[in-house]
């Protein structure tokens, strides 16, 4: 199964009277969001399920990709490793999932999956880390497959 996190591009900060989930892109996180978004189109494989946390940011972020995702309240803010791989069927998915969300689940969640010992990975404001599931030998393995930041494509 392949496995994509996409951190949400760079959003305002919050202000007062904007609660956080209503938070949108800056315009230079809508270059980011547009450029990873390109590279993705490119290479993401057909019948890849893209998941979205409801926040306005990730919204934005994934309508850069041009294709169809789905919002899922268990990818809003704070949520926990655990609930994002439920959400994503780890790993038993039939299909590639892309999955638009935050810090730190995102790090949390591909530092467990990778075996990290301080349990957090810090990913970059639009970037990509692209993790692949095999069997070698009867054992399950997880890969890094790719890390891209919007300022590399």
């Amino acid at each position: 199964m392949d496995l994509i996190f996409w951190r949400h591009a760079e959003a305002e900060d919050p202000g007062e009277g904007l609660a956080d989930v209503d938070r949108p892109l800056t315009s230079r996180g809508e270059k980011q969001a547009a450029r990873m978004g390109a590279w993705l189109d490119r290479h993401l494989p057909d019948g890849t399920r893209v998941l979205c946390s409801p926040a306005l940011r990730c919204q934005q972020t994934a309508l850069a990709l041009g294709r169809k995702f789905k919002l899922r309240d268990e990818l809003a803010p704070g949520t926990r490793p655990e609930g994002l791989l439920e959400a994503v069927q780890w790993p038993g998915a039939r299909h590639p999932v892309l999955v638009v969300g935050h810090q730190p689940a995102l790090g949390e969640t591909i530092a467990r999956l990778l075996r990290m010992p301080d349990g957090n990975c810090a990913i970059r404001k639009g970037a990509v880390w692209w993790l692949r599931t095999r069997e070698r030998d009867g054992h399950e393995q997880t890969l890094l497959w790719a890390v891209q930041s919007p300022e590399t494509v």
